[in-house]
């Protein structure tokens, strides 16, 4: 079961500890809580289908409010305060692909928009619904969920794209294997989406990211079937693989693919250690030189200082906390200027025994503190539950927005400095102030990810609250633009970052992947308005 109008497990609960609370209320003021908007009221007012019967489709007013957005801001506006005005007319639930095969070819005939359906975990509107005089049907692939093939000599597996992350990851670890894909929202989140949207995951530094691991598959497009095998390698043209992640269901739809497993030896050994390095400089180079040098690393997440000192309240830990306080700054660690690094390793004894030892040696000339296990392992425990806070939050009167792009080394300091201030001076002459923070993770040999994470207040009026999104996302993606960075590293384009993708594909490669859509789907039938 999921939460209708926020994240996850209605259950579940992540709570904020009284130090955070007060850290809030310092830095933003006094949170302006609103009373949530009732479902019911959204399917009194669910406007009549225009679609016409068909035993595939569903068209009754739950069902059409569950898939009318997915998990960005502006959605999660419009489903707690009503403003949430869009709505497919219908939602289809496929069982194979001869069904999505008759669902496209009706959509074709009957001049209907179709959006693609995964986990509905979407943070950047590409679940939004267009405003169009033709109907709309989501095109759910739940149904989709099964393990096609499993060839062990050749370390690929193949699965029906709507198969979710946990399903996914079990049938390959029952076999003794792993995908080893782990986006934040991986519970919630489908195999297809994360090709669809070139997604990454906190352990991709050792598993490699969503276009690494997609070794082939199939798309069914209003014009026909794009068939991808997963050949080790060709020379053959342009690879056809690259127009499919990212393509965001603008080409059709992804119903099959073929992923590059990983075997899962016994006696494996599975830590993340932390340390401490005294700024955010030494630390950003530290990581650097890793890479530079190839060290195996399962993953790695580096925060900046203001990261670091909300981690630490937000974690309710208050004497692990003094402690830190006091020891670090005996090791040449500034109080207030501490960087938290994890760092993990996953492998034999042996090797990552020497993996911790080569680390060991390059981070100390960084002046690196080395601290055991004790935060990975906290990390590690609470890793899918951090967007939970989300909820806590809102229903404090805080929103939540975040932030991330890929910068070469010698723009990551500038870059986080641009972010930040671009998203601090945002609401400035409104009055507002925000909260920033960020830290660097899936770093490459020739540069790195950033995801800064920004809070604010959310006001009495939806309208303003919107408009304070806004503002903000205009501000940091233009920075990150001006700063020469991808706008998006990992959670695709959708509707919120479309005003900047041309300059980074140029109008020529704009004019590229447009002729590739209109060649698929010549009548525009395919999540119309996202990407581009």
């Amino acid at each position: 079961m999921k939460r209708w109008n926020g994240w996850g497990d209605p259950s579940v609960t992540m709570d904020l500890p009284e130090q955070g609370e007060s850290l809030l209320k310092d830095s933003l003021g006094e949170g302006t809580p609103q009373i949530d908007y009732e479902r019911g009221k959204f399917l009194e007012r669910m406007p009549k289908s225009r679609l016409p019967q068909h035993p595939l489709i569903m068209t009754d007013p739950e069902a059409r409010l569950d898939h009318a957005h997915g998990q960005s801001l502006p959605d999660w506006i419009g489903l707690r305060t009503g403003m949430l005005n869009r709505f497919p007319d219908g939602v289809a639930f496929p069982s194979n692909a001869g069904e999505v095969r008759s669902l496209v070819d009706l959509a074709e005939k009957q001049k209907i928009s179709l959006i693609p359906y995964g986990g509905g975990t979407s943070v950047l509107g590409h679940l939004t619904v267009p405003e169009e005089k033709q109907p709309v049907l989501s095109l759910s692939l739940k149904r989709l969920n099964r393990i096609v093939d499993l060839d062990e000599k050749s370390l690929l597996a193949t699965f029906e794209a709507g198969i979710m992350g946990p399903d996914l990851e079990a049938h390959l670890q029952a076999r003794g294997f792993t995908l080893g894909h782990y986006p934040q929202s991986f519970e919630y989140s489908s195999l297809g989406g994360w090709i669809a949207t070139r997604s990454s995951g906190q352990y991709s530094t050792r598993y490699g990211r969503i276009d690494q691991q997609f070794q082939g598959g199939t798309v069914i497009a209003p014009r026909g079937e794009l068939v991808m095998r997963p050949y080790p390698a060709s020379a053959a043209g342009p690879d056809l693989r690259h127009l499919v992640l990212g393509s965001e269901g603008r080409l059709g739809v992804i119903t099959e693919a073929t992923m590059k497993i990983s075997p899962l030896a016994s006696g494996e050994e599975d830590h993340i250690f932390g340390l401490f390095f005294p700024s955010w400089e030494q630390g950003v180079e530290g990581v650097r030189n890793l890479f530079a040098a190839g060290i195996p690393l399962l993953t790695v997440r580096l925060s900046n200082a203001r990261e670091t000192s909300i981690n630490l309240v937000f974690s309710g830990h208050e004497r692990a906390t003094a402690f830190l306080k006091r020891y670090l700054p005996l090791r040449g660690v500034p109080a207030d200027e501490g960087c938290m690094c994890l760092l993990g390793f996953r492998g034999p004894h042996r090797l990552v025994s020497a993996a911790r030892k080569e680390v060991g040696t390059i981070l100390k000339e960084k002046n690196a503190v080395p601290l055991g296990k004790a935060m990975g392992e906290a990390w590690k425990k609470h890793r899918f539950l951090m967007p939970y806070l989300r909820n806590t939050l809102w229903n404090m009167g805080y929103a939540v927005e975040t932030v991330e792009t890929a910068v070469t080394w010698n723009r990551v300091v500038q870059t986080v400095d641009a972010m930040e201030r671009a998203m601090a001076e945002s609401l400035a002459d409104m009055g507002e102030p925000t909260l920033t923070f960020s830290h660097l993770s899936s770093p490459y040999p020739t540069g790195t990810n950033l995801y800064t994470t920004a809070l604010f207040r959310i006001a009495s009026d939806p309208e303003e609250t919107l408009e304070r999104w806004k503002r903000f996302k205009e501000a940091v993606s233009s920075a990150i633009v001006t700063c020469g960075g991808t706008i998006s590293h990992q959670h695709g384009v959708g509707i919120d970052h479309k005003p900047w993708i041309t300059a980074e594909k140029g109008r020529a490669g704009m004019d590229v992947l447009a002729a590739a859509c209109a060649s698929l789907d010549p009548g525009g039938r395919m999540n119309p308005g996202k990407l581009l």
